[in-house]
Formats: structure tokens, sequence, C-alpha cells
């Protein structure tokens, strides 16, 4: 561990291992504090409450979410295109990480008090830039109903993709042994299910 870093982003260093390793379940201030060689209390200078170390965790994997939706936007022409890759990026992240992604949208176990003395918005505005790029390609896809209301079904969808496909539901039903392949095509057709077709 690089030990020129701040002690607090190594703190942080630390956690995100824990969890993609481990799981949510594992990061604690003393384990953490051990695995970073500090004093038990350490941690505490940075973190009142374990809710605090947990949202500081969860907002690495929001940044590192959105770096890859930035890029497979970046990668897509037109509007469906950027939301299909947006939504291969999302469930490409869940599989990957599943203990980050697990962890990133338990609004009930991270800190909305904004306890964090970071001088950052709270953590739960981490997630509302991302949904807002959802809603605006959505929005310029031509949906007929409400962009807002469509974005967030087609999120819940594509959350349920992951989630499922995580604990082995997916895979079983659909008699999967390719993930890239069954995947991608879970991910057209909540994009048809909520905005339509697409153009031939």
């Amino acid at each position: 561990m690089d030990q020129e870093r701040p002690l607090r982003e190594r703190l942080i260093d630390v956690g995100v291992d824990l969890v993609l390793t481990e799981g949510t379940a594992a990061v604690g201030l003393r384990e953490i504090a051990r695995r970073a060689g500090v004093s038990h209390g350490a941690p505490r200078r940075y973190f009142p409450t374990h809710h605090a170390l947990l949202s500081a965790i969860a907002r690495r994997g929001f940044a590192d979410l959105g770096d890859r939706f930035a890029a497979a936007a970046a990668r897509a022409s037109s509007p469906r295109e950027q939301v299909r890759a947006l939504g291969a990026a999302y469930v490409g992240y869940a599989l990957e990480h599943r203990g980050m992604f697990e962890l990133m949208f338990r609004h009930d176990l991270l800190d909305s008090t904004g306890q964090e003395d970071t001088g950052e918005p709270r953590l739960r505005a981490s997630t509302l830039p991302l949904f807002e790029l959802l809603v605006s390609l959505v929005s310029r896809c031509g949906a007929t109903a409400d962009a807002e209301v469509t974005a967030a079904a087609l999120w819940a969808n594509l959350h349920g993709v992951a989630q499922l496909w995580a604990w082995g539901s997916l895979p079983l039903v659909l008699g999967a042994d390719g993930r890239e392949e069954y995947v991608g095509r879970l991910v057209d057709a909540a994009l048809a299910a909520h905005l339509g077709p697409a153009a031939s």
C-alpha cells in the first residue's frame, strides 16, 4: 500500500479492496485499521460512523461507474445506441464488481445526512447525475411516455437483470452458458420493452 497517500484515502483503498473481494459484510472500521496498519481508533478521525465509511467506499464505485458510462457512451453514436452501451456497461459492472454494486445502491446502509466532512455532496447525490444522463438519452430516443418514469423502469429492469444473473436465476432458466451473448440479448429486450423496437 502506498504510504505516501493521505491516510483517509489509504483507508478507503483498503475498504474498496475488502468490498470487492469479500463483500460489504467484511467492511468494518477495526478490520480496515488492521489491514492499513494503523491503530483501531485512527479511522474514527475521518469516518465517525460505519455508514460514513461505507459511503466513502461507495463514492469510489459511483466514480468508476461514471467513467465507464462516459467511455461507453463515447463509442456509440445515436441516443439509443448510447442507452444500450450504458445498459451493457451497467450490467457488466454489476457482474464484475458484485460487492461494490450491491453496496452502491443500498441507500438504507449509506450516509445520507452529510456527516462526512469532505465538502462533497451527500452520497445519495452521486446516483442522480447517472440517472439524469439516462433520462436525457431516453428523452432523445423519442419515448412517448414520461421520460423520467421510462428511464426509472428501464433502470429497474437492468438492475434486475444484473441481480438475477449474479444469483444464477437467469442462467438457470435460460440454460445459458455464454454470459456475453445472453446479457446483450437481455439488454436489447429491456430497451425494446421500454423504448419500443429499434429502427430497422
